[in-house]
């Protein structure tokens, strides 16, 4: 027996609470920009995912603000195209929820916090210095979804990778060293310390299955 919801006879808030219940762990965005002003913004999207490695984009679902203003981060990526994905992990989680605070346009979070900061390489925008990778990204394309809602598609140019997190001649990731948080629902997040692995067959091996 399922369940049908009709998403035509639901309200947002109500299409909201499924999705993001369903939709999980979702990788979290911690996002760096910079305003006219020379303010550094940093707030969490976990509407967030790389979309592809040729070209290497990233996309970001951008909402604004309940009285429909815009929040800092999509009013800097309009005017200067630039921002930088800070990943999360668990050191810095507790920070990464104190960026939800809404503190005003000009006050920067990361100063407010304390957090400390590190120059761009590729980008004019700073990252964490406590992110485990840093992901510089500049604005391909901002496509509007209504007064709420911007689909942010970003191209990166380069990411800082703390020592440990990825061996240089292999590339592959140290997932203990690097301890990434995920996000579920309303204030549940997801630790990815419980990992197992399933090998695909190919076609030749699947027919030879027993299972079948």
């Amino acid at each position: 027996m399922t369940i049908n919801f009709d998403f035509a006879t639901l309200s947002a808030a109500q299409r909201y609470k499924l999705l993001c219940g369903l939709v999980v762990p979702r990788p979290i965005a911690l996002i760096t920009t910079i305003s006219d002003a020379g303010i550094v913004n940093a707030a969490p999207f976990s509407f967030f995912n790389v979309f592809s490695e040729k070209p290497p984009l990233v996309i970001v679902g951008l909402q604004a603000k309940s009285d429909l203003s815009l929040k800092d981060t999509t009013r800097n990526v309009r005017a200067n195209g630039l921002f930088v994905i800070n990943m999360v992990d668990e050191a810095l989680a507790g920070a990464m929820v104190d960026c939800s605070i809404g503190f005003p346009a000009d006050v920067g979070e990361p100063e407010a916090l304390q957090l400390p900061m590190a120059a761009g390489v590729h980008v004019a925008v700073p990252h964490l210095a406590g992110a485990p990778a840093a992901l510089e990204c500049r604005k391909v394309t901002l496509m509007n979804f209504g007064a709420e809602r911007d689909l942010l598609v970003g191209e990166v140019l380069g990411i800082q990778v703390r020592d440990g997190v990825v061996d240089p001649e292999t590339l592959r990731t140290d997932y203990e060293q690097y301890l990434p948080v995920g996000r579920v629902a309303g204030t549940m997040y997801a630790r990815m310390q419980d990992r197992f692995e399933i090998k695909p067959d190919t076609f030749e091996t699947w027919q030879a299955r027993g299972d079948r």
